[in-house]
């Protein structure tokens, strides 16, 4: 068991338990190309080149695109979040423990799963954008520039396209009218309540869904990043868990008993890996994070 337990010993009658302020598992998962139940240490994706179109002459033969096939990959990483529950431990104290270990664990994972991504969404050769934070018209502008720049890689605008801004880059772009107001609506005529299914902290604008994400590279100093990317760019594959409680799902939890030592272990699991499939589909955009939030 945690060795800082003897804090929730009974002491008075306050059943409930207060997981410290964290963020509840995965945001990013769902928005790119999701591979799972992996069977093997390397998990591969598949991508095709562009074709070419070219003329021919009257019953003259056809060139052939010849587009180019890759299969970009990556190795699946083990990943653990477990912790001890002292049985005679438990009866000093009047809440779940156990069941309390068990979702930190999973929320672990879920924020590990995040962070893997947001390295791989760091690994971009594109230009990088500069998020201009001075006034909220040019808050405004880095934006638009940001989306642009999918526009000039020829990345389709299907609705696959994501946005992850740090609290503060958000703060900025809550200074825009058009990002923060709800009288801006999408094509479809619905309000920001969208987003994709699971999450409600996606805020769709220019047909780019946008959230705020903790933890991103740089967040709180000078050299922050933000990203803009669509689906398809980034693929994340998940191993199939074995001999699992969980039936058999991606990740794997169990709550096993040690006689040994007169505790239980519950433990989290998971193998997963997330890799760049098209280094065009991702832009890259940097900020001062320390600035204050624009008040024009």
């Amino acid at each position: 068991m945690s060795t800082s337990i003897t804090t929730s010993f009974i002491g008075d009658y306050q059943k409930d338990l207060h997981h410290v302020f964290q963020r509840e598992g995965s945001m990013l998962k769902d928005t790119v190309f999701l591979k799972d139940g992996i069977v093997g240490s390397t998990a591969y994706f598949q991508k095709l080149g562009t074709g070419v179109a070219t003329t021919k002459s009257r019953h003259g033969e056809i060139t052939p695109m010849n587009a180019t096939h890759t299969q970009p990959s990556v190795a699946m990483a083990d990943f653990y979040a477990g912790d001890w529950a002292d049985s005679l431990d438990e009866a000093k104290t009047n809440i779940d423990v156990r069941m309390a270990y068990a979702k930190a664990g999973a929320m672990a994972l879920g924020r590990k799963v995040d962070d893997q991504i947001t390295t791989v969404l760091d690994s971009t050769s594109q230009s990088t954008v500069t998020y201009t934070v001075t006034s909220s018209a040019a808050i405004q502008a880095s934006l638009i520039t940001l989306v642009e720049a999918l526009d000039a890689n020829s990345v389709p605008n299907d609705g696959g396209r994501y946005g992850v801004l740090t609290p503060r880059a958000y703060a900025q772009a809550m200074t825009v009218e058009s990002f923060a107001s709800s009288d801006y609506v999408g094509a479809n005529g619905l309000p920001f309540g969208e987003g994709i299914p699971g999450h409600r902290m996606f805020r769709e604008w220019m047909n780019v869904k946008w959230c705020m994400l903790p933890n991103l590279p740089g967040q709180g100093t000078s050299t922050a990043k933000i990203f803009v990317y669509h689906k398809n760019a980034i693929g994340y594959a998940i191993q199939k868990a074995a001999n699992n409680v969980a039936s058999n799902e991606n990740i794997a939890a169990d709550i096993t008993w040690h006689g040994d030592r007169a505790a239980y272990f519950i433990n989290h699991c998971m193998s997963g890996g997330a890799v760049m499939i098209d280094d065009t589909g991702v832009i890259e955009g940097n900020l001062n994070d320390t600035t204050a939030i624009a008040t024009s």
